[in-house]
């Protein structure tokens, strides 16, 4: 097993009502970065195919196979015209909406009688580090019931673990500005370049976190 610091750091493809999911960009120019900082850093990256079933068999083997210090995650919130640091997941699965697989969830709750879980105050420290690249980003307390909100309950779950993750978090973003490089006048919509600064100074500091944990331990 490398002895660098590994971050897991994955997005999502397509999936009803979103046939172009921009974090598969994301993850792919975040995982080519290269940075001083990122010198003693194995970056891994992994796209979710947007099923529960995905998530409940390949999340842990993730984590097994790498054994990453950190999770970073990122979703397509499409409806949301800023960044979302999202805060905490909540137990909540929509039966409304299929996943990409059309398997609709039977029941409305991943777990009976059980709270919301909370990912940490270093969201709070992630959040200024995308607010710094002049993005408009904003803290969430709702990661919504679908995919996104289910692989924050399931990473927060193996980050209690005493051999999972160290940190977790996960990111909102917005669909992407048409063409995706440059701001048309008067869009409100972020670009793809915008997006991978804010992308990598999130990464950035979560890779500076996870050093001060792990030696911390």
């Amino acid at each position: 097993m490398s002895a660098k610091l590994r971050i897991l750091i994955t997005g999502f493809g397509p999936f009803p009502g979103a046939p172009f999911n921009p974090t598969q960009a994301l993850v792919a120019r975040l995982k080519r970065l290269r940075r001083p900082a990122l010198g003693d850093v194995e970056l891994i990256g992994h796209i979710f195919h947007v099923t529960y079933a995905t998530v409940d068999r390949e999340l842990p083997l993730l984590l097994a196979k790498h054994r990453p210090q950190a999770l970073l995650m990122f979703g397509l919130a499409g409806r949301t015209a800023h960044l979302r640091v999202e805060t905490r997941a909540r137990n909540a699965v929509t039966t409304l909406w299929p996943d990409a697989d059309r398997t609709r969830a039977r029941k409305g709750s991943i777990l009976s009688d059980a709270d919301a879980r909370m990912f940490g105050p270093h969201t709070a420290k992630l959040l200024r580090a995308a607010v710094g690249t002049g993005i408009d980003a904003r803290a969430s307390r709702d990661a919504g019931s679908y995919l996104c909100n289910y692989l924050s309950w399931r990473a927060i779950e193996a980050a209690r673990s005493d051999n999972g993750p160290r940190l977790a978090a996960f990111v909102h973003v917005p669909l992407l500005a048409r063409g995706g490089t440059s701001r048309r006048k008067g869009s409100p919509r972020i670009t793809l370049e915008e997006l991978v600064d804010a992308g990598e100074a999130v990464l950035l500091e979560m890779v500076k976190l996870t050093r001060q944990v792990v030696r911390s331990s």
